[in-house]
């Protein structure tokens, strides 16, 4: 039997919803971070987190802005944009996975999308030893700015094929990440991989990522 719940994660005020599944026996878990627009219901979520279950990842899935900060950038697109409050919060949650009792025995990963996932490597930077492996999806790790030299997790940096604006911007980041980085392209995909088969990829690769990585220790 494993762990299946919706919390709320107290780190603003009235709390930041988040689903939390934890397979029996998991080796590690896996917090998202998803883009603008997007909410942890969204189907890509969904069906990305379904397959890291399925490889005995757990999986957070959380709201970085409260309701009322979600309407209000539908509006001005904002705080979609603000990093660092992003990081902050992603950091924060990280704390609070670390010391919850059915989560902390686990090591974490980061799993980011668009500017999600620069918020990601700030958080991975500012907790080296909490956050053992980070993956993008169609991210802009650009956003995380002179924070990319500081993360110590190995991240993979996964790009549509189409989407080729981004992967100009990936491979000015991966060279920032240095060793630790990985960048790969997944053909006839655009920004969001709605084309068929396109996610069920960037899943596979993301999944074996987390198993492989968050297995091993890695250098704080």
């Amino acid at each position: 039997m494993g762990d299946s719940r919706e919390v709320s994660v107290p780190v603003v005020d009235g709390g930041l919803p988040a689903d939390v599944i934890v397979p029996s026996g998991a080796v590690g878990v896996v917090l998202f971070a998803h883009g603008s627009g997007s909410s942890r219901h969204s189907p890509r979520n969904v069906a990305v987190a379904h397959e890291f279950n399925g490889r005995g990842l757990g999986t957070v899935l959380v709201d970085l802005l409260t309701a009322e900060e979600d309407e209000r950038d539908a509006v001005t697109a904002e705080l979609r944009f603000d990093i660092g409050m992003l990081a902050e919060r992603l950091a924060a949650i990280v704390d609070w996975m670390a010391a919850e009792p059915t989560l902390g025995r686990l090591p974490i990963g980061l799993f980011g999308a668009s500017t999600g996932a620069a918020a990601a490597l700030v958080a991975a930077a500012a907790r080296p030893e909490q956050v053992g492996a980070v993956v993008s999806r169609g991210g802009r790790p650009d956003l995380a700015g002179s924070s990319l030299s500081a993360v110590r997790a190995p991240t993979l940096l996964i790009v549509g094929g189409l989407d080729e604006e981004v992967i100009v911007l990936n491979e000015q980041a991966k060279a920032d990440l240095g060793d630790i980085a990985e960048l790969r392209i997944v053909p006839g995909a655009t920004h969001l991989f709605e084309e068929p088969g396109t996610l069920d990829q960037v899943a596979d690769q993301a999944g074996a990522w987390f198993t492989t990585h968050l297995r091993q220790p890695h250098p704080a």
